[in-house]
C-alpha cells in the first residue's frame, strides 16, 4: 500500500503533542523513520503549519502527513485519507484545519498529499502511547522502510 502512494521525492511529516499519550505518533514516526529511509522526516509537533516553508522548499512529488485522528475506528487501526477524505476528523489538539494544511501545501507544491490517521486510544496529558498504538507504530515503520526500498 505505501510503494504506491511513496513516489518521486517524498516528505513525512509527522504531527502531535509527545505529552499527550497517542497524539504523540506522528512525532514517534518520525524518530524511527529518521536516516533510516530515503525520505525526507519532518517532525511538525502540534504545529504543522510552521513548517510549510520546509515541506516547499523541498519541492516534494508526494507528502505524508501522520498524526492521530478520530476515524471511529478501534485504537491502533489507521486510515490513508485523501484531502476530500478529511471532513470532521482532525488535528484534534491542533491549530489548524488538516484540510486547510493540505489545500495551501497542495497550492505551493503540486505534490501528491496523504494523510496517515491513527485512531488514539487516548489523549491525555502525560499519558505514554497505548499498546495498541505502539503495535500499529512498528507495523507502520516497517512497511513505509520496505516500501522506501522497493
Amino acid at each position: 500500500m505505501f510503494k504506491n502512494i511513496l513516489r518521486g521525492k517524498v516528505v513525512i511529516v509527522g504531527v502531535g503533542d509527545t505529552l499527550r499519550g497517542d497524539d504523540g505518533f506522528g512525532p514517534a514516526l518520525i524518530a524511527r523513520l529518521k536516516g533510516m529511509v530515503k525520505a525526507v522526516c519532518l517532525g511538525a509537533g502540534s504545529a504543522p503549519e510552521n513548517f510549510t516553508d520546509k515541506i516547499v522548499k523541498e519541492k516534494p512529488d508526494t507528502i505524508l502527513i501522520v498524526d492521530a485522528l478520530h476515524l471511529g475506528l478501534p485504537p491502533g487501526e489507521y486510515e490513508i485519507l485523501k484531502k476530500d477524505d478529511i471532513v470532521d476528523c482532525g488535528f484534534s489538539t491542533h491549530d489548524i484545519s488538516p484540510r486547510m494544511f493540505i489545500e495551501y501545501l497542495e497550492n505551493q507544491t503540486k505534490a501528491s498529499i496523504y494523510m496517515l490517521g491513527v485512531q488514539p486510544k487516548n489523549l491525555s496529558f502525560g499519558q505514554e502511547i497505548a499498546d495498541s498504538v505502539k503495535n500499529t507504530l512498528a507495523a507502520i515503520t516497517d512497511l513505509i522502510k520496505e516500501a522506501d526500498n522497493a
